[in-house]
């Protein structure tokens, strides 16, 4: 997984004179020839798909808002609300209107984490966000294609799920199971989320 200091800067850019070779719905496949180091050439091939971020919303109260999600073709999973980023929005406004439309929650403060490109020939970002003085204003507003289910967890139960197979985001799950077998790190993340003890 290759992480980024500035987010909007691509780690593993596709090169100016690729073409584009298909376009899907979410994929899009770029190819080009590149010069191997004996002198002969070879394609390369790499995909593009639109950036995504994601949220941890916290209420005032210190619970962790997270979504049970179901959508075809895949089991019922654990994750933060988000999505896609569509054209035209930042990151930040892609979070808001997604936590909106997933839980009808809205926040008072949001606040970058992390952001990360995790596969090596994908064209990605996605983008982690954690969101303060989180609560419910609306009922959510679902596309067709999604069950979810929004569950307030204690901070405990937010880490027992994350560090669970169940849940779908790899990266997070892996700092999380990081900070378990470190103190330190598990405080320092507390600290992240307005928990100190």
């Amino acid at each position: 997984m290759s992480q980024t200091n500035d987010p909007a800067l691509s780690r593993q850019p596709i090169p100016s004179h690729a073409q584009r070779v298909f376009k899907g719905e979410i994929f899009d496949v770029y190819q080009w020839e590149q010069e191997l180091y004996d002198g002969t050439t070879a394609t390369f091939e790499k995909l593009r798909r639109s950036d995504t971020a994601g949220v941890i919303p916290v209420t005032d109260d210190g619970q962790i808002l997270l979504i049970r999600e179901e959508q075809p073709r895949m089991p019922l999973f654990w994750s933060m609300p988000g999505g896609r980023i569509e054209v035209g929005e930042t990151p930040e406004q892609a979070v808001l209107r997604e936590l909106l439309e997933e839980t009808g929650y809205q926040l008072d403060s949001l606040e970058l984490w992390y952001a990360v490109q995790p596969v090596t020939k994908i064209d990605w970002t996605v983008y982690v966000f954690i969101a303060r003085g989180c609560r419910q204003v609306a009922q959510p507003v679902l596309d067709g294609g999604e069950k979810i289910e929004p569950h307030l967890v204690s901070f405990d139960r937010f880490v027992d799920l994350v560090c669970q197979d169940q849940y779908h985001d790899l990266d997070l799950r892996v700092r999380f199971l990081e900070a378990r077998l470190e103190p330190e790190k598990m405080l320092i993340l507390k600290a992240l989320f307005g928990l100190e003890e």
